[in-house]
């Protein structure tokens, strides 16, 4: 099996994790994206409080939230891919599924 061939079959076998091909419902990609918003919004806030010299105090409360609200994100996107990628992954005897997932942690902190 040629290099090519090769890369094209792994990428086949766990395209949910390689090309953020993971299926969602409906329901759960509004869950997302009503969090990225509010995310997006405390952003803005932070922008805005910055061109208005608010207190630093003030602003590094606002970034210690989105923050918070982020890393909970990463660990909701962790949960889903623990239980789609990685079930799926060691079900097929991928062991190295394990050693990726380990890592994804460990960037989460």
């Amino acid at each position: 099996m040629s290099m090519q061939e090769e890369q094209k079959q792994t990428e086949d076998i766990c395209a949910c994790c390689r090309h953020k091909n993971t299926p969602r419902s409906e329901q759960e990609q509004k869950s997302l994206q009503s969090r990225i918003n509010r995310m997006i919004g405390q952003l803005g806030g932070i922008q805005g409080m910055i061109e208005d010299n608010r207190y630093c105090g003030d602003i590094l409360i606002q970034i210690s939230a989105v923050e918070s609200a982020l890393q909970s994100l990463g660990y909701l996107i962790l949960e889903e891919h623990m239980q789609t990628c990685v079930t799926e992954g060691v079900r097929r005897g991928d062991t190295q599924i394990m050693s990726e997932a380990v890592e994804l942690m460990k960037r989460l902190k």
